[in-house]
């Protein structure tokens, strides 16, 4: 029985599912409950059958995905702090680069956690990794102070490498859904 509608969305819930408890939902989680129970999609599935489910799918992700695909995807759409940060070490550990290591891990995080639009480290109540505004500045990420150029250059590899990476994960991932027919229109 289909009840996802897409790839992207069910990842994110699904990689959501170890940070979830069942006494608060997330803002997000509320919004799918609500069209599940005015009769939506998978509206037969209770609350708690929804969440073993995505366990399940997080569960079989975790086994079918390559650990390099699996490590990108957390890194980039897990809402679990300490999931996500043992997933950027991980891939910067992995990562082919001429930059330095402190290089290639600030560009690594910066990939993972990207720079919020009003929102500052320290000032606003979140669950999310908010990191202050200079980790973002590249020019505090190479102590040997290589040329702009030479710096975009790593970054551009770097992040070039993590989009090829998280491009193929989700491929996998999708191959894996597709498996599994958990899409409404999958007959």
């Amino acid at each position: 029985m289909g009840i996802y509608k897409d790839v992207m969305s069910t990842l994110v819930r699904v990689l959501a599912a170890d940070n979830i408890d069942n006494s608060t939902k997330q803002s997000w989680q509320k919004l799918i409950d609500a069209d599940l129970r005015s009769g939506g999609t998978g509206s037969s599935l209770s609350v708690r059958d929804k969440f073993d489910y995505d366990c399940c799918l997080y569960a079989l992700l975790h086994r079918e995905l390559e650990s390099a695909q699996w490590d990108v995807l957390v890194a980039k759409y897990s809402t679990h702090k300490a999931n996500k940060v043992g997933a950027i070490g991980r891939l910067v550990s992995r990562m082919v680069s001429p930059a330095p290591e402190l290089f290639v891990y600030k560009a690594l995080t910066a990939w993972a956690i990207p720079k919020l639009k009003g929102v500052q480290a320290g000032k606003r109540s979140t669950d999310m990794i908010v990191l202050p505004a200079e980790f973002y500045d590249m020019n505090t990420w190479d102590v040997a102070g290589s040329p702009e150029r030479t710096r975009r250059n790593w970054r551009g590899g770097i992040h070039k490498r993590l989009e090829q990476l998280e491009e193929a994960a989700v491929i996998r991932a999708t191959e894996v859904f597709d498996l599994e027919e958990i899409f409404v229109d999958a007959a």
